[in-house]
């Protein structure tokens, strides 16, 4: 490395020089080693230490890195190239080190589809420092450095021998160590996922592509022959308010077992709840389409959940009025041919604050919508719930039950049981918010055949194995982000002709988001082609469901 000085005047300012191959290795060096904490944290745990097969890793690993930054090392495109690598990498870094988050399509995904609101409690000062000292101050370096090109000649065959030869040292290190890697990433499969930036990167084009060919599906119709089998005995209409819940994880409801009280509304409003249910997905961006989709968990796609109406189209063929209200990140399409309310971008002060607002927002308005019900009607609410990492945010000063609790989105700042008290009282919250629902519609029972049924997208870690948040890949999520609560209330006259002893042995076999859409047809009364009573949790258990 040389240095050269910047002008005349100013002898003392010099720009440190350096060749392109140097820098391409110290670049490579440093995404290796200085940005893959998780993934060496991840190796060392699945392959041991001292370990020979973790060096190898290092040097095949340092060889094709060093190759690919070689191979772009283009005058006039290697700063911004290097620069990009970086930053990528501290971004993904802090998300990778901090939460636990593994960055797959499902995750960007999710993160192009969130709020500004929500993305905000990531950007905490933790999360400013870091990029700061991983990306920013390392990409001003590559800034302030001059880079010596060889001529296009020279450095073509220069750039070819050396990438030709750190290919060779990355095949002979695979091939020296090929049955133990081949082995470790068969079994644990999440080891590759975090591997920064190449991981990261790989999703966002994979996303990118995604997209693009979804602007072209065309949204194909689903059971248009739905239609209302008999209306209530007595002329009543039916009426099915739907609580997407969020972040609400099954662990930590006492309906299903929790020590801590955190139920004890729905506790005395005698609501079934299913205590083994599990989610199509780890994050908002796949559950909610999927759940209220026609398609299985083991069937859906991200494609076909766009291409194929849903349970709300179904609804509004066979005549029910379908409606939704979003307290979240909106309704991911699904919503997109019903009426639509959005209460973060009404931003109501009594319950909100920049765009973000809490659960009670639904209550302010449900009395007067369900007034002025005229027939048969579905509500969806899609509620804000237990999302992190701000759980502090999502309940009233009145709902502090159990603290001390956390009181910032910066999660490394609190303790274990601090993250935890303040994730209960969302939860205590929710308990609120749903009771606060029955109550409504058993004040109308005189007036509709009333009937609630709750269901989280996705559920939470809290620490465990080291996991924050959520959007875990399925085939590695614990069970803390895939064991969701699912609570059914329905007035008596909702429930006529139904074998509640046959419902009871219900609530504890398994069931998913899965049974959603066809459950709801159930107590919606609607028969079509597309109604698989198979998957109606409630539709063994009529009374006349033999006839």
């Amino acid at each position: 490395m040389t240095f050269v000085t910047l002008s005349n005047a100013s002898p003392r300012l010099v720009r440190p020089q350096i060749g392109s191959v140097t820098l391409s290795l110290i670049v490579a060096a440093y995404l290796v080693f200085l940005t893959n904490r998780t993934f060496w944290a991840k190796a060392i745990d699945y392959l041991g230490l001292p370990s020979f097969a973790v060096v190898l890793m290092g040097i095949g690993l340092l060889a094709l890195f060093s190759a690919v930054c070689i191979a772009v090392s283009v005058k006039y495109l290697t700063k911004p190239l290097f620069i990009l690598l970086v930053m990528a990498a501290a971004v993904s870094s802090r998300f990778m080190d901090h939460f636990g988050t593994i960055i797959d399509l499902d995750m960007i995904r999710n993160a192009a589809e969130t709020t500004g609101s929500e993305a905000g409690h990531l950007l905490t000062a933790g999360f400013v420092t870091h990029v700061a000292i991983f990306g920013i101050v390392p990409s001003l370096m590559i800034t302030a450095i001059r880079i010596r090109h060889r001529p296009f000649p020279q450095k073509f065959m220069w750039n070819t021998a050396f990438v030709l030869s750190c290919l060779a040292v990355f095949i002979a290190v695979g091939l020296a160590n090929v049955r133990t890697l081949a082995a470790t990433t068969r079994e644990h499969r999440d080891l590759m996922a975090t591997l920064n930036p190449v991981a990261p990167i790989v999703s966002v084009i994979r996303y990118v592509r995604a997209s693009g060919a979804e602007k072209n599906l065309i949204v194909q119709p689903l059971g248009t022959d739905a239609h209302v089998i008999a209306p209530v005995a007595s002329g009543k209409p039916r009426v099915t308010i739907i609580v997407a819940g969020e972040t609400a994880r099954a662990e930590n409801f006492s309906l299903g077992g929790y020590g801590r009280m955190t139920n004890p509304k729905l506790a005395a409003r005698g609501v079934r709840y299913f205590s083994d249910t599990s989610s199509c997905g780890t994050a908002t961006a796949v559950s909610l389409p999927c759940m209220f989709s026609i398609y299985t968990r083991a069937s859906y796609t991200h494609e076909k959940g766009l291409e194929t109406e849903n349970l709300l189209d179904v609804l509004t063929h066979a005549g029910v009025k379908a409606e939704w209200w979003d307290n979240n990140t909106g309704s991911k399409g699904l919503a997109s041919r019903i009426p639509y309310t959005s209460f973060s971008d009404i931003n109501d002060p009594r319950f909100c604050i920049d765009h973000e607002c809490i659960d009670a927002v639904h209550l302010d308005r449900l009395g007067s919508w369900l007034d002025n019900v005229k027939g048969d009607s579905v509500l969806v609410v899609h509620q804000i719930g237990s999302h992190g990492p701000g759980y502090y945010q999502r309940y009233p000063d009145t709902f502090r039950r159990f603290t001390p609790d956390c009181r910032t989105p910066e999660l490394g700042n609190c303790s274990h049981d601090e993250i935890v008290n303040a994730y209960d009282n969302t939860i205590l919250y929710t308990d609120h918010v749903l009771s606060e629902i029955i109550d409504m519609l058993k004040l109308r029972q005189g007036k509709m055949a009333g009937q609630m049924i709750y269901m989280s997208d996705h559920g939470e870690s809290l620490g465990e194995h080291g996991l924050y948040l959520h959007g875990a890949p399925y085939f590695i999520a614990p069970s803390q982000q895939t064991h969701v609560p699912f609570v059914l209330w329905q007035s008596p006259e909702a429930r006529t002709g139904i074998d509640a002893a046959c419902l009871d042995t219900k609530t504890g076999e398994p069931q998913s988001h899965d049974n959603l859409f066809h459950t709801v047809l159930g107590m919606m009364n609607i028969a079509t082609r597309v109604y698989d009573p198979a998957l109606d949790v409630i539709a063994s258990c009529r009374v006349n469901a033999a006839s």
